[in-house]
């Protein structure tokens, strides 16, 4: 894999203690911290979506890899903050802005501070495979057309 770029779009990344270059919390962690790049407290209300920037700008340029935008398990389930879209796909050919769709599924609301840790970006392969329209698959496998449930419980 090639070096991954990084771009600060917003000055306060590189002035500001609050805000941090993105960087991985220990060794063994997957990803990095994503902050939010605003610049005063705001609330999210219920059951609201609002779309919150990074202030970064991430050239992955390796198209066998893609960037995915996770939520952070703490924040889902202490407070019901979790991703819009459930999961962003960050193409690599993408330049733009990284922008996370922050949804508050809870009953409360919810305040998002500067520089708050409010996602996760990890980096994964992409396979390319060529696909060939067939009539018949080449084998029946175990599972079939079995769908939803069909393993246990519904």
């Amino acid at each position: 894999m090639r070096a991954v770029q990084i771009k600060v779009l917003n000055p306060k990344i590189t002035q500001d203690e609050a805000f941090s270059l993105p960087t991985r919390a220990t060794d063994g962690s997957a990803g990095i911290d994503l902050r939010a790049c605003i610049d005063e407290p705001f609330t999210i209300k219920a059951g609201s979506t609002h779309l919150v920037g990074t202030g970064l700008a991430v050239y992955i340029q390796d198209p066998n890899y893609a960037g995915m935008i996770l939520p952070r398990s703490g924040l889902g389930h202490k407070h019901g903050i979790v991703l819009g879209n459930l999961v962003g796909l960050i193409d690599a050919d993408y330049q733009g802005e990284l922008m996370v769709s922050i949804w508050n599924r809870s009953s409360e609301d919810f305040v998002l501070n500067p520089a708050e840790r409010m996602a996760q970006y990890i980096i994964v392969p992409v396979a390319h495979p060529e696909f060939t329209v067939v009539t018949e698959f080449s084998e029946d496998s175990t599972r079939g057309a079995g769908g939803f449930g069909h393993s246990g419980r519904q």
